[in-house]
């Protein structure tokens, strides 16, 4: 005897979304595929689970994009003033900022990774502050 179907309002993490994902799947792949993100948060309109993890991804992306902007701009603007100074001085900081950048890039990745694992396995990951702000938009 099969068990019913759970709704998929109740945010179950096996239920399935719009697109006809189960709700972990969906959920994990929005975190490295932030297009599947975007099209889940559009389309699910039912499953809590999937909504969440689709915007917390969209808002870790949105966070990793205006960070790496601004430390490409403190890049640029800071080897540029050293240059005038000391191009060997410029050479060095601008060689560490980008050792910080590439770092930077390699903990967004891994956070993904972590993300989407946590999600897979049905938890509720919650980011310190982008965990509030899902929160919010979603309960609007």
């Amino acid at each position: 005897m099969q068990n019913p179907p759970v709704p998929t309002g109740s945010g179950d993490v096996n239920a399935k979304t719009a697109l006809g994902l189960d709700a972990n799947l969906g959920a994990a792949l929005g975190y490295p595929v932030g297009i599947l993100a975007i099209v889940i948060f559009i389309m699910e309109k039912e499953n809590r689970f999937a909504r969440f993890h689709a915007v917390q991804s969209i808002l870790y992306h949105v966070a990793a994009i205006v960070i790496f902007i601004g430390l490409g701009i403190v890049l640029l603007i800071l080897t540029g003033v050293l240059a005038m100074i000391s191009p060997t001085l410029a050479y060095i900081v601008g060689l560490l900022l980008w050792l910080l950048f590439l770092g930077g890039g390699l903990v967004y990745l891994a956070g993904l990774l972590f993300l989407a694992f946590k999600a897979y396995g049905g938890a509720s990951m919650s980011l310190p502050v982008i965990g509030g702000m899902t929160e919010k938009i979603l309960n609007k």
